[in-house]
Order: structure tokens, then C-alpha cells, then sequence
């Protein structure tokens, strides 16, 4: 049965393998924060895996109250990470190794120390420069919308911690939206100031030489009108009835055109990734019509269970939708939002949820985690349309699960007085050597949150050697998937040993062999007549042992 035809589109987008770097946990030049200078150094790394780009997480200029998606200045580098000049070397250096360069847009909201904001409290309620956020006021919040953070989503003007003396003391009945922390004012997308900002914040790093954006809550920026009350759920909704009157509303497309068209000035395919939880797929792919972005992030894909009938229906819809407007399906199973998926894939519940593990929770099965780690990543890695991996995944790290609450700095954690755990244990510093300090992560060995002792034996100088690490599996896969064009391959399910238990498909392409992947779940899988084995995620004889990925070819 055909799952998706064959593409011989060479848009260098449609099928990249895109490698995600969050600055401060990649590499260090000094310590402890990692840097773009640090990352620089680093890139051989990136071209000995065989990814085909990068994609840099903020590195703006901001208080970091959010690792860096608090941004006070779109067109200036944080000192914490270097200078302008380091971001143009970094990516003059990427370019000169054949790496593309992707650069984070966080176009929903600024930090509150950004000049508009700063501004728009000293104007005062109904001035144009409170026009460019969503400001209201009244004696009661305006609605019961929750920040995705904790706590409500509105915050008083004169409730600041810094109103106390200010101009804005007084401001009782004004509030703000921030659907994050409240360092983070929703911005007003219905005001043309914002439109042209950043039409001008596109140019400017367009003019530098990067590649593409990623764009940070790309279904958040356009609110429903009269910011109605919702008791829903905001991630994933189930598909059913109206999104949320925050998310996924139907004036976020005509910004999107807008965006594509400022990227078609320019010479050398530029592009534009959603990262966009919405549920179905036929809503995530009017994200990726033609003239709109060029790819969105499958988080159906990254949330999805364990199990053979729930991955081949994810697959299957995923690549309906997309398919049907012309779009590159877009595979992700980590970021630096989520529980590593080396941990994940251990847990009774597979998908994103629990937010954070802590030294009290019970602790995942390491050993089940990275085995599944591994035979997802393989089945992933063989699928047709464009990939991602998050710093480290290719060393099999694990989330760190027992990292003291006294380390932790992520807004999730702070607001919700503990009870969420947050996101700092994916976004810990790379262990690079196993026995430098800090696993060499910095030159004075300086980590701006600890790592796990037991990570040594994940280091890359380790890893590099050993033809059966997970940094071993990763190289060879990347290697032959760009071998055999398996990116722009047509894909069948092959009925075969298709059961309750096995994912079993057909990778197709004119001009070579057929590769088949067979991933095995709870029970073992016979090694299918005239099939041998090419790559696996575990050793493989005659069977397919659970939890596993195999690379057929013909023998």
C-alpha cells in the first residue's frame, strides 16, 4: 500500500537532516555558558556526524529569563554568547563546511526589557506605543486565559515588582497578556508596526547569510478577536470544534505569506520552519502551503506512543496531509522543550508529559529508554521528508532526571513553585571528553548547570571509536540515507509482517534496490527470505529483538 510517492524536488529543504544547537549547553569558549565562539569550534563535529545544517536557539540580546526567547533586541547578540561579529563568523565558517544556518524568530513576544516595551509603559493606557501589545484594562483580569508557564496569563501593570516608584504605580486597571512568563509580553499582531519590524529583522539576518528560521509559536501570534474565555486545553487539542482563541487562528497565514515573500527577494532557497503543536495534521499543513512556510515540526510524530498501531497511523496521516499541499513531511523526536526522548521512550506515558523529572520521581528504566532511543531514532532517520536531532541525541543522552531543584532556572519551574520540574534537564551542558573537567564542555571546566557523573561514558571522544555507540549508529545512518536519497524516497507499508507489534515499510527510489525497515516492538521479528540486514539499532541474527529498528536489503 503506498504510504507517500517518491519526490524529485531538490530544494535543499525538502529532505536536510537539520542538527539544533541550544547556545549555552553546545560548547564554551571561556565558561560557563556555552557560545557562538564555542559552537564555531565545534562545527567539525556537525560535519563528521553528516547533518546537512544547523539550527541556533536564540542568542539575542536578553535578560534570559527564558533561555534567550525573552529577546530585548532582535538585531544584536547577547554578550552572555559573543558579538555580532561572532554570529558572522559562525556562519561564514558553517557555509565554508557545507552546513546551512537556521536562526530562531520569536515573533509572539518580546522581553519587558525591550525599547518598545520599555516604552509602552511610560506612554500609558491608549497611547500608540501600548498599540504594538495586547494591553487592556479593567479592575479583573480580561479573561481567564493560564500562561502556558504557570499562573494567569495577565499581568497588572502596577503589580510589576519595578512599579513601585515608577511613572506606571498607579496604573491599577491596566494588564497585559503574556502567555509565558511574564517577562514576556504577547506582542499585538494586528498593528502594522509590528508586520514591518519584522519584515526588518528578517532582512537584517537574511542579509548576513542565514539560510531560514525557525519560528518560535508559529500558531500563537494572532489572538481570536474579543479574546474570549477558554477552559480547553492548549497543546494538542483534540482536533475537534474551534482551536483555542490563542492558538492556530486564521489570521497567522497572512503573515506567513507575507514572510515568504520577503524571503523570495533573496537569492539561495531560504526557509521558513513552524514550530506549531497543532492537532490534526490537515491543520499543521495549511502551515506549509505553497506560498506560506516550508516546513512545520510533526510534534504528532514526537508525541506519539511507543507502538506499532500508533506510529503507523501518525505516519500514515502525517504524510497525507502534507503530501496533499506539496509540503516535505518534517520528523523531530527531541528539543530543548521536551524530556529527551532517550528517557521519553522508558516512561509509562511515551509522549511529552511528564513536564520534568525530578531526584523524588520514580526513575525511567535507562537502559529501555536508550535501547527504544535508538530504534526510533533509526525508524525516523529512514522516513522521507526532512529530520532533526537535538544536541546530544546522537550520544544517546538521557534526560538528566536527578538534577537538584537548587540548579534549577527555568521559568516553568519558578512559577509553578516546583510542582512542574521544567525543561533545564535537556539543556544540559555536552560531555565532550570523559575525563577533562566538565567533560570539556569548557576550557576552566565550568558547567552553567551540573552534569550527571554518569555521562562520561557518553563522551564523544569515547563515542568516536566505537563502531556500536549511538553516535556510531547515527554516522552510519546518516551516511547511507544520503547514500540511497532515502529524504526524497516514495514509501509503501509492506504487509508482510505488518501486525500489532511490527512497523514494516518499503523504501523505494528509481535506479536502486528496495530498503526495507523493520522496526520490532514487543516480540521478536524473523529476518524476512532474500532480506540481509545493512544496519540495526541492536545487534540482529536471525530475529529482530524487540525495541529495534533494522535497515534491510536485498541479500
Amino acid at each position: 500500500m503506498t504510504l507517500h510517492p517518491s519526490s524529485d524536488a531538490r530544494r535543499w529543504w525538502r529532505d536536510a537532516v537539520i542538527y539544533q544547537v541550544y547556545p549555552r549547553s553546545f560548547a564554551a569558549s571561556a565558561g560557563p555558558v556555552g557560545d557562538l565562539a564555542g559552537i564555531t569550534a565545534r562545527l567539525d563535529h556537525l560535519v563528521e556526524l553528516g547533518v546537512d545544517a544547523v539550527w541556533l536557539s536564540p542568542f539575542y540580546r536578553s535578560p534570559q529569563r527564558d533561555g534567550g526567547y525573552d529577546v530585548a533586541d532582535h538585531r544584536d547578540v547577547d554578550p552572555l554568547f559573543g558579538r555580532l561579529a561572532d554570529a558572522d563568523a559562525l556562519i561564514a565558517r558553517a557555509h565554508e563546511l557545507g552546513l546551512r544556518v537556521i536562526v530562531d524568530l520569536v515573533p509572539n513576544h518580546t522581553s519587558d526589557e525591550h525599547a518598545w516595551f520599555r516604552a509602552a509603559l511610560a506612554a500609558g493606557p491608549g497611547s500608540p506605543q501600548r498599540a504594538r501589545y495586547i494591553f487592556r484594562t479593567g479592575t479583573q483580569p480580561p479573561n481567564n486565559w493560564r500562561s502556558i508557564m504557570g499562573g494567569p496569563a495577565w499581568q497588572r501593570v502596577s503589580g510589576r515588582s519595578d512599579a513601585p516608584g515608577s511613572p506606571w504605580e498607579g496604573d491599577d486597571e491596566s494588564w497585559y497578556l503574556h502567555l509565558f512568563d511574564d517577562s514576556q509580553p504577547d506582542l499585538n499582531w494586528d498593528n502594522p508596526e509590528v508586520w514591518e519590524e519584522f519584515r526588518q529583522v528578517l532582512r537584517f539576518w537574511l542579509d548576513r547569510g542565514v539560510d531560514g528560521f525557525r519560528v518560535d509559536v508559529a500558531h500563537g501570534l494572532v489572538k481570536k478577536a474579543g479574546l474570549p474565555d477558554w477552559e480547553g486545553e492548549y497543546h494538542m487539542a483534540e482536533g475537534t470544534g474551534e482551536p483555542a482563541p490563542m492558538f492556530d487562528q486564521e489570521g497567522v497565514h497572512a503573515i506567513y505569506r507575507d514572510w515568504h515573500a520577503v524571503l523570495a527577494e533573496y537569492d539561495g532557497d531560504r526557509m521558513l520552519v513552524a514550530e506549531a503543536w497543532i492537532h490534526p495534521a490537515t491543520r499543521l499543513a495549511r502551515y506549509v502551503r505553497p506560498d506560506e512556510m516550508s516546513q512545520a515540526f510533526n510534534f504528532d510524530f514526537l508525541a506519539c506512543q511507543w507502538s506499532a498501531p500508533a506510529l503507523r497511523r501518525v505516519i500514515g496521516e502525517s504524510y497525507a496531509a502534507n503530501d496533499a499541499v506539496g509540503a516535505p513531511t518534517t520528523w523531530v523526536l527531541s528539543n530543548h522543550d521536551v524530556i529527551r526522548h532517550a528517557t521519553r521512550l522508558a516512561l509509562p506515558w511515551t509522549g511529552t508529559r511528564p513536564a520534568g523529572i525530578g531526584p523524588e520521581d520514580p526513575q525511567p528504566d535507562a537502559a529501555l529508554g536508550l535501547r527504544r532511543a535508538r530504534a526510533a531514532s533509526l525508524l525516523m532517520l529512514a522516513l522521507a521528508g526532512s529530520a532533526y536531532l537535538y544536541q546530544g541525541e546522537e550520544l544517546g543522552l538521557p534526560e538528566h532526571t536527578t538534577l537538584p531543584d537548587s540548579a534549577r532556572q527555568d521559568p516553568v519551574f519558578l512559577r509553578t513553585g516546583g510542582a512542574l520540574r521544567g525543561r533545564d534537564g535537556c539543556r544540559v551542558p555536552l560531555p565532550w571528553v570523559a575525563n577533562a573537567p566538565g567533560f570539556g564542555f569548557s576550557p576552566t571546566g565550568a558547567t552553567w548547570l551540573p552534569q550527571p557523573r554518569r555521562w562520561a561514558r557518553l563522551a564523544v571522544d569515547v563515542q568516536r571509536d566505537d563502531p556500536d555507540s549511538t553516535y556510531s549508529l547515527y554516522r552510519h545512518a546518516l551516511a547511507l540515507r544520503r547514500e540511497w536519497d532515502l529524504g526524497n524516497a516514495g514509501l509503501e507499508w509492506d504487509a508482510d509482517l505488518t501486525s500489532e507489534d511490527v512497523l514494516d515499510f518499503r523504501s523505494t527510489s528509481p535506479g536502486r534496490a528496495d530498503v526495507r525497515v523493520v522496526t520490532a516492538f514487543d516480540g521478536v521479528v524473523p529476518v524476512p527470505t532474500g532480506w540481509a540486514v545493512a544496519l540495526a539499532s541492536a545487534p540482529v541474527g536471525g530475529v529482530v529483538p524487540p525495541d529495534t529498528t533494522a535497515w534491510l536489503v536485498p541479500a
